[in-house]
């Protein structure tokens, strides 16, 4: 059953959803600690964190969903990291999103 969301442009839609995930704190640390490590990480994930690994797991599953990190097995863990181009698309969503948003007009012709 379609949604009142579902009638906006599929761009916007992607953007919004990209930003749900990422609003939150303990995802956005995941993804600065992945961009520091440059590389992929398994369990120090947990280790650099103050959460338990079943909230980390869940963070790291809504990130992947939203096509922000990749996951491969290796053995008995996952290991992560950033998909490097998702994050270029999703900067330059947002880079152009809020260039529409420029002001048009001074404070002075606001409300």
């Amino acid at each position: 059953m379609p949604t009142k969301a579902d009638q906006f442009a599929a761009d916007l839609g992607a953007l919004a959803a990209q930003a749900k995930a990422l609003a939150h704190p303990a995802r956005l640390a995941i993804i600065q600690l992945l961009a520091d490590r440059d590389a992929c990480v398994c369990g120090e994930i947990v280790d650099d964190l103050p959460l338990a690994q079943s909230t980390v797991s869940r963070h790291l599953k809504v990130l992947k969903e939203a096509g922000l990190v990749q996951g491969t097995v290796d053995g008995p863990s996952v290991c992560y990291c950033l998909d490097a181009e998702a994050i270029r698309v999703l900067h330059d969503r947002f880079a152009d999103f809020f260039a529409q948003l420029e002001p048009r007009s001074t404070p002075d012709d606001c409300c």
